[in-house]
């Protein structure tokens, strides 16, 4: 392997644990089979890690003492459990992006821009695997939530 491409690889990174990136071959034809293969087992994956960490925490919740008697361990206890579910709730967020991300493989539009229909490219989406617009116009995108906000 190329020592360029080989760099390439390694500075390419998966949100998910054990799936290396895919790295494109010259010529290859954008969104083939492979790459909705590929990315199809990014996003399961993924999934599966959110949802098994939501089920811990519903079972850490059950086995956490109802109402300790120091009221600082109560106040602490409640901290803890805000902060648990508002992560769990940004992660039911992303699971049902990774669902619509998977929606838009089994419909051929997964990787190009709901906006301007260019492909979002391999390397953007093995970033965010559930990015719905090109590079442009999630740039064009964030510079309108910033002067509206």
């Amino acid at each position: 392997m190329p020592a360029r491409k080989k760099k390439e690889q390694e500075t390419l990174a998966s949100p998910v644990q054990g799936i290396k990136p895919y790295v494109s071959k010259k010529g290859e034809k954008f969104m083939n089979k492979k790459q909705q293969e590929h990315f199809r087992a990014v996003l399961l994956a993924w999934k599966r890690e959110l949802e098994d960490e939501i089920a811990r925490t519903v079972q850490q919740m059950r086995d956490v003492p109802e109402n300790p008697p120091d009221p600082n361990d109560r106040a602490s206890q409640e901290t803890d459990m805000s902060l648990e579910l508002r992560s769990r709730d940004r992660e039911r967020k992303l699971i049902k992006k990774i669902d619509e991300a998977i929606e838009r493989i089994d419909t051929g539009d997964y990787g190009f821009c709901e906006v301007c229909g260019v492909e979002i490219g391999v390397e953007r989406l093995e970033a965010r695997p559930t990015a719905e617009l090109c590079i442009d116009c999630k740039t064009l995108d964030e510079i309108r939530e910033k002067q509206m906000g």
